[in-house]
């Protein structure tokens, strides 16, 4: 049986939060180049470890939400529910096939390996230049 205990309002929380600080610490990089190379530094870390976070936690929601359906056949049982009207049943076959085909789980896969790359390289490069 696959896990549908939502997670606390806390850890939620902890991982919108994730990705606003990420969004904000690589917009913030603009406004930084003209005052140090440090603070854009860290701004692009912040960034970086925020999203590779924010889009694992994506990729695994998404991965229960098709999983579920899937698992429960819920897609199919939608035209047998009596107290669905015909627009609710479009609804939620919509929601259903979409979530299934949605490329969504794709999207997170690349930024967060090409996040989780970028944080490898940026932390080689810098501790090879620290190290100089």
């Amino acid at each position: 049986m696959i896990e549908t205990k939502v997670h606390s309002p806390a850890l939620r929380l902890f991982y919108f939060w994730s990705g606003i600080v990420a969004t904000l610490a690589y917009r913030i990089i603009v406004v930084l180049n003209g005052w140090s190379p440090m603070y854009v530094q860290i701004a692009w870390y912040i960034g970086t470890v925020g999203f590779v976070v924010y889009f694992i936690h994506r990729y695994q929601i998404s991965e229960r939400r098709r999983r579920i359906i899937h698992q429960h056949q819920l897609a199919a049982k939608v035209p047998s529910l009596q107290e669905l009207s015909a627009d609710d049943k479009a609804a939620m076959n919509y929601i259903f096939s979409t979530l299934e085909s949605s490329k969504e789980k794709w999207n997170n896969i690349f930024i967060f390996i090409t996040s989780a790359l970028a944080l490898a390289y940026g932390l080689i490069a810098d501790f090879t230049t620290w190290l100089d």
